[in-house]
């Protein structure tokens, strides 16, 4: 992958590499009498790549939605930069926090530029008279926010696509094309669900680079994933969910090394580990949930991402 000539830093005020980016303090999160996730307490660094993984059911995109404000944890708290988040997804993005989804969700009739121009939005400062006026500062923005999805396009590797409707990429690239939507808020976190679902090995490579490009530019990721080879040959840190609780955490040495995690991929019981009754009923709440949560919005409020 070349490595391009640009990508903005993290937000300004960035604390030490001691500090945490990302603090996550007894998140639980329950639907009804189902507790999707219990108690889970999570750190990001600045700089730092961290896996989550899990068996399918264990709450891993349940976290992520507490994390970024789908979800309104039922216990806990989540801070950025040493600042509790107020639970709506804008505003967790305009602090600094963006992400992707498991399934892809761009804007399939607009175009590649224009997919990542909607992701500047929490970034420009222009109102809707300033737009409907074409005043000089509107302009302006504009201009810089072209610039800065160009930028990001070269970054991607799709600069040469930038006209193209989005829907007419190949899967790898769409993949691709919302980590460049995402980085265009100027996130000092990158969350990613899933970001190599469905790929093949050379697109999954090419996506490990493409991490670790977005790492070396001081922004820092927590990932979702299924590939295991995938996260144990990115990350500086692994966690581990299963039915909702972290089971361990450490290198990725110390986690494929502890007989617990591969009973729980296995399906083997452990000491402490719900029944399969108990398991299916969180895992249909979170569907649920889920599908609640892609409703659609109601006017004036904020849905944050496309159908």
């Amino acid at each position: 992958m070349t490595t391009p000539p640009t990508l903005a830093p993290a937000t300004d005020n960035a604390p030490t590499d001691n500090d945490p980016v990302l603090r996550a303090d007894g998140v639980t999160m329950r639907f009804g009498g189902l507790t999707a996730v219990r108690g889970v307490d999570l750190t990001v660094h600045p700089r730092e790549i961290v896996g989550l993984i899990g068996p399918n059911g264990a709450g891993k995109t349940t976290f992520f939605n507490c994390l970024t404000g789908l979800y309104i944890p039922t216990e806990g708290t989540v801070s950025y930069k040493g600042t509790v988040l107020p639970p709506k997804p804008h505003l967790v993005t305009k602090a600094g926090i963006a992400r992707t989804f498991q399934n892809i969700r761009l804007f399939a009739n607009m175009t590649v530029l224009e997919n990542v121009l909607v992701g500047r939005h929490t970034r420009t400062k222009e109102g809707l008279w300033s737009a409907l006026l074409r005043s000089p500062g509107f302009k302006k923005a504009e201009r810089t926010s072209e610039e800065r999805a160009t930028e990001l396009l070269e970054f991607i590797g799709l600069a040469h696509k930038r006209d193209h409707l989005a829907r007419n990429l190949p899967y790898g690239e769409q993949r691709k094309l919302e980590i460049a939507r995402a980085l265009a808020s100027e996130p000092g976190l990158l969350l990613l669900d899933e970001p190599t679902a469905g790929m093949n090995p050379q697109e999954t490579r090419a996506t490990e680079e493409l991490v670790l490009a977005i790492r070396d530019k001081g922004i820092a990721v927590l990932v979702i994933e299924h590939d295991m080879r995938f996260i144990f040959n990115l990350c500086d840190r692994v966690a581990v969910l299963v039915q909702g609780e972290k089971l361990v955490e450490g290198t990725s040495d110390t986690v494929q090394a502890d007989e617990r995690v591969v009973a729980a991929y296995l399906g083997e019981p452990f000491e402490g580990a719900p029944g399969e009754a108990e398991a299916a009923e969180v895992a249909a709440a979170e569907a649920a949930a889920d599908t609640a949560a892609d409703a659609p919005s109601t006017p004036g409020t904020t849905k944050g991402e496309a159908p």
